[in-house]
C-alpha cells in the first residue's frame, strides 16, 4: 500500500481514530459523573475503565478471528455496529441509575473498539516506510487526542450544566444521558454504512497470519506488549483520574479536565509528526517519554495543591482556568504519554512479516493496562487516603517503558547472543 493510494485509507482511518479517541475519553467525564449518580466510592468508579479495557483483552483473539472471516472492511463496520449497540444500552442504564448496565455498555463499546483498533494500527504501520511508522502514527494520534480534548467539553456542556443545582436529584441526571448516546449510536450506525460502502482496501499477506507459527517466539512484539499494558494503564490514569483528583482536592468543573490531558498528548503528537524521523528516532522519542514521565510524576506527588504558578507560567496569557500546579503536572503527563503508543507499534511489529496480524492482536489485548492498572491506582490511593501520592505508582510504569526503550526492542530472539 506504499503509494498514492494511501491516502484514502489514511482518510478513512483517520475518522475511526477520532471515533476511537471520542468514545474512549468520555470515560473521563463518566467517572466523576457516575459517582454521583450512583453514589460510589473511588475505587468502584474506576470500575468505568476496567469494563471499558477488559474487553480489549477478553474479545482481542476473538475478533482477529472475526477479521479473518469478514476482511478487514467489513470487520470495521461490524465493529460500529456493535459500538452502536452499547450506546443504546446507555438509555436503560440512565433510565435504571444502575452501575452494573453502565458497566456493560461500557463492555459492549470496549469490544467494538476492539476490532477496530484490530484493524486500523496495522494499516497505518503498513501503508508506508517502516521507519516513518511513529510519524504516521502521530497523525492519527492527533486525529484521536483532538477528539479526547472536545469529548470532555462536549460532554460537560451537554448533561453537566445544571450539575451543581441538581446534584441531589440523580435520576433527573441520569437522563441527561439518553440523548447524548442516543446520538452518538445513530451517528455510529452511519459510520458504519461508510465504512462498508467505502473504498478502504484489504490487507492482504503472503501467507495466511493465522498459522502453526507462534507469537511468543518474537521478544519484539511479546515485551512490546508487555510495555504497553504499563503504558495504557497510566495513560488511562493520566486522562480518566485527573476529574477525580481534581474533585478530592475541592476543584470545579472536575469532568473537564481530561481536556487538559488530551490537549498536552495533541501537543506530544505535532512534536511527533515535526520530528520524527527526521530529527528525532522512534527510539529515542521511546527513552525521553519514559523519563519525562517518571519526573513528571515526581511533580504530581510533591507540588502544591493550591498555587497555579505553573498554570500562570504556561498558560496565564489566556482565559483559560488556572489549575494548581499538582493538577497540573498530572495533565502534562499526556505530553509524555503521546509518543509511547506511535514508537512501541512499528517497534514491536518490525520484521514479523506474515505474523503481523497476530502481533497486532496481542499488542491490542495490552489494552488490558488501562482496566486494571487504574484500579491498583485506586486501591493504593483508598488505603494511603491520598491521591496525589498514589500516581507515584507509575513510576513502575514508565521504568518498563524505559526498559523497552533501552534493550527490549532490541531483542530478535529469547536467546543470549
Amino acid at each position: 500500500m506504499h503509494s498514492r493510494s494511501s491516502f484514502v485509507p489514511m482518510l478513512i482511518i483517520g475518522t475511526l481514530f477520532f471515533i476511537f479517541g471520542f468514545v474512549t475519553w468520555l470515560n473521563g467525564s463518566l467517572i466523576p459523573f457516575l459517582k454521583i449518580i450512583c453514589d460510589l466510592s473511588e475505587f468502584e468508579a474506576l470500575f468505568v475503565t476496567f469494563a471499558f479495557y477488559i474487553a480489549y483483552t477478553v474479545m482481542a483473539l476473538p475478533m482477529a478471528l472475526v477479521l479473518e472471516k469478514t476482511g478487514y472492511k467489513k470487520g470495521m463496520a461490524l465493529g460500529l455496529v456493535v459500538m452502536a449497540l452499547g450506546s443504546l444500552l446507555f438509555i436503560p442504564a440512565a433510565l435504571s441509575a444502575e452501575f452494573v448496565i453502565f458497566l456493560a455498555a461500557l463492555f459492549l463499546l470496549g469490544t467494538g473498539l476492539t476490532i477496530l483498533q484490530t484493524a486500523s494500527n496495522p494499516y497505518i504501520v503498513l501503508v508506508g516506510p517502516s521507519e516513518s511508522a511513529a510519524m504516521r502514527i502521530s497523525i492519527m494520534g492527533l486525529v484521536n487526542k483532538s477528539a479526547g480534548v472536545i469529548a470532555p467539553v462536549v460532554f460537560t456542556a451537554l448533561v453537566l450544566s445544571g450539575i451543581a443545582a441538581e446534584e441531589s436529584d440523580s435520576a433527573m441526571l441520569a437522563h441527561q444521558l439518553i440523548k447524548p448516546y442516543l446520538v452518538m449510536a445513530v451517528i455510529l450506525l452511519f459510520l458504519a454504512l461508510f465504512v462498508w460502502f467505502s473504498a478502504l482496501p484489504e490487507i492482504e499477506f503472503d501467507e495466511d497470519p493465522y498459522d502453526d507459527g507462534n507469537i511468543f517466539a518474537f521478544p519484539r512484539v511479546v515485551l512490546g506488549a508487555l510495555a504497553l499494558f504499563f503504558y495504557v494503564g497510566i495513560e488511562v490514569i493520566a486522562g480518566d483520574t485527573i476529574g477525580l483528583y481534581a474533585q478530592s482536592i475541592g476543584l470545579e468543573n472536575a469532568t473537564a479536565l481530561t481536556s487538559f490531558t488530551m490537549f498536552f498528548m495533541v501537543v506530544g503528537y505535532i512534536i511527533g509528526v515535526v520530528a520524527i524521523p527526521k530529527y528525532l528516532t522512534q527510539e529515542r522519542a521511546l527513552l525521553f517519554s519514559a523519563l519525562s514521565g517518571i519526573l513528571l510524576l515526581l511533580g504530581v506527588a510533591f507540588s502544591s495543591t493550591t498555587d497555579t504558578s505553573l498554570a500562570e507560567f504556561l498558560w496565564g496569557w489566556s482565559s483559560v482556568m488556572h489549575l494548581p500546579d499538582s493538577i497540573v503536572f498530572v495533565a502534562l503527563l499526556g505530553l509524555a504519554n503521546a509518543l509511547v503508543w506511535p514508537t512501541i507499534w512499528p517497534l514491536a511489529l518490525q520484521d514479523l512479516g506474515k505474523h503481523t496480524a497476530k502481533g497486532s492482536a496481542l499488542l491490542i489485548m495490552a489494552i488490558a493496562g488501562g482496566a486494571l492498572l487504574p484500579l491498583a491506582f485506586g486501591r493504593i490511593a483508598q488505603k494511603l487516603g491520598n491521591l496525589q501520592e498514589a500516581y507515584l505508582v507509575g513510576i513502575l510504569c514508565y521504568g518498563v517503558i524505559l526498559l523497552y526503550a533501552i534493550k527490549w526492542h532490541k531483542m530478535k530472539s529469547w536467546k543470549r547472543s
